[in-house]
């Protein structure tokens, strides 16, 4: 005889789950933790501590001359500085590695969001819960007439997207506050975009232009005071147009505040005719893509000295305001080649003539003249102190043409030859018989001339932006259900209510059940839910009342 031993089947072995390739769950698990929102926030604020040296260090692009201070103050520091980037923050290594990365970190925060969120805007909203009273929100209501179809037309004209099951409805509203986050974040990340091309494609630079012919000024990089071009441009990238200065007007309030300002200039461009053309602080002049702004005014005295051998030179610098109210500026008109000998053509260092001084539009009567009382030219003083000698121009150590070198005068190679208060048409004669003659002034402005490609980009963006905060601050995402009853259903829906899978109990219903769900903190949810009770109990004859009382504010804004 056979025994059979009746044992219990083993199940087969589940097979093994594949497992990653190493470097691929590397790249898997780097990219969830770049494109995580806390990421996203740690490279913002790393971006806003990799701004700061370029705000508290001088920057090449901006002022090479604070630069080539710093590095004679702290000869030791500047160039381990310079060496990491610091005078060249925002062109930097790091600085661009932190800015990509919070680009591809937006990027891929924004991407599943916004799938996501197309998705719900297509879905319809969920099925009614079984127990309506465990929502936050509940009340159980006399049935309208008309059943589910007319709590979902009442549904409708407060403009809640509704579908109807049976004898359930179900009603959602308020997709403006994940709408608005995502437009918010979108908005950003086209702002990075524009800061961008505006860095790497756009230019700028200031310019003093004096009116007249003779100082005409053409959109060259050397003809420029300041000039920061962006990696992506080269000098032969600018539009090459000149401007020239006819007049400039301005008037002022009798307290010394500006009233109005007005430049007019000739346009001259390639291929193209001179043109007149008009622009004022708050109207820019547009050429060839460029904005040439007005930034500010101010004289330039022009001075003739004839030297001890009959020959005249003319300046027209012009004289730097002070920034007092009254327009007190003062410069620095300079004769490098004074006093050379006709006959030999030899110049002498040691007999070079500078002027430098106070230009006063408005002088007062008395003494002591240094400061103007009024902007414009009432009583126009010209106070210079004359000084005699080696200038150091021919050091080849850059200066400013606005200032004197103080660094000759201590070495007493510049000695001072006189102090005078000049009028317009006055003439001083010097101790060795030269003479200096104020002619009078011309009218100088201040240019700022800017391309930023971006700069459109940005403001559309910018507003964008603001849209999707306002959005994403003040809208409330909430869900509400209604199911009708069967009748003797009472008070009691939990014990009570039909299942609406079972079959439809409309017939003879007198009862419908409504639950509130808010999805986000809504503290005004709960009167929101009433008013929507009251309105569907009513038979929507509220609704009705209110649209024939005020048509304009029926119906309340979509969120």
């Amino acid at each position: 005889m056979t025994t059979v031993d009746d044992r219990h089947a083993t199940p087969p072995a589940e097979a093994p789950r594949r497992r990653f390739h190493p470097l691929l769950a590397l790249l898997r698990n780097s990219w969830r933790q770049l494109t995580s929102m806390r990421t996203a926030l740690v490279l913002l604020f790393l971006l806003a501590i990799a701004a700061i040296p370029g705000s508290v260090l001088p920057q090449r692009g901006v002022n090479p001359e604070d630069v080539r201070d710093y590095f004679t103050a702290h000869p030791d520091l500047a160039p381990v500085l310079d060496r990491i980037g610091a005078f060249e923050a925002f062109g930097s290594v790091w600085f661009s590695a932190i800015y990509l990365l919070l680009f591809t970190s937006l990027i891929g925060c924004i991407t599943p969001r916004l799938r996501d969120h197309f998705r719900a805007l297509r879905s319809k909203p969920p099925v009614a819960p079984k127990r309506l009273d465990r929502l936050p929100q509940h009340a159980v209501l006399p049935m309208p007439a008309g059943g589910a179809a007319a709590i979902a037309e009442t549904l409708r004209r407060r403009r809640w997207r509704v579908v109807v099951r049976g004898d359930e409805v179900s009603a959602e509203k308020g997709y403006l506050k994940e709408t608005g986050n995502l437009l918010f974040h979108s908005s950003m990340l086209v702002v990075l975009v524009g800061v961008a091309l505006g860095s790497w494609y756009g230019w700028s630079g200031n310019r003093l232009l004096v009116a007249g012919e003779e100082n005409a000024f053409c959109n060259t990089r050397q003809q420029y005071a300041e000039a920061k071009l962006g990696p992506r441009v080269g000098s032969e990238d600018l539009p090459g147009f000149c401007l020239r200065l006819d007049d400039f007007q301005a008037r002022f309030l009798e307290s010394g505040q500006p009233e109005f300002f007005n430049a007019a200039v000739t346009v001259d461009e390639p291929g193209g005719e001179r043109r007149p053309a008009e622009f004022s602080v708050n109207s820019p002049l547009r050429i060839d893509g460029a904005g040439v702004y007005l930034l500010g005014h101010g004289y330039a005295p022009v001075i003739r000295y004839t030297d001890r051998y009959g020959r005249s030179q003319t300046s027209t610098v012009p004289f730097l305001t002070t920034g007092d109210a009254g327009l007190t500026s003062e410069g620095l008109a300079a004769f490098p080649d004074a006093n050379v000998d006709p006959a030999t053509g030899r110049r002498d260092p040691g007999l070079q003539m500078a002027f430098t001084g106070l230009y006063l539009p408005t002088a007062p009567q008395t003494a002591p003249f240094v400061r103007s009382e009024y902007p414009t030219e009432r009583n126009p003083a010209l106070n210079l102190t004359a000084y005699r000698g080696n200038l150091g121009l021919d050091a080849g150590i850059p200066g400013s043409v606005y200032a004197l070198d103080q660094r000759q005068v201590r070495a007493g190679k510049l000695k001072e030859a006189g102090t005078k208060l000049l009028k317009p048409g006055e003439t001083w004669t010097l101790d060795d018989g030269t003479k200096l003659e104020f002619l009078g002034t011309e009218p100088y402005i201040t240019l700022s001339v800017r391309y930023d490609p971006g700069q459109a980009l940005l403001l559309v963006s910018s507003g964008f932006l603001l849209v999707g905060l306002m959005g994403s601050l003040f809208g409330r995402r909430r869900r509400v259900f209604f199911r009708v009853l069967p009748a003797g259903a009472g008070d009691a829906p939990a014990a009570g209510a039909a299942d609406p899978a079972g079959g439809s109990p409309t017939s003879g219903s007198s009862l419908v059940e409504a639950g509130g769900l808010p999805r986000t903190d809504h503290p005004g949810f709960a009167d929101e839910f009433a008013q929507l009770v009251a309105a569907v109990s009513g038979d929507g004859r509220a609704d009705r009342e209110r649209e024939e009382s005020d048509p304009a504010g029926a119906r309340e804004g979509a969120e």
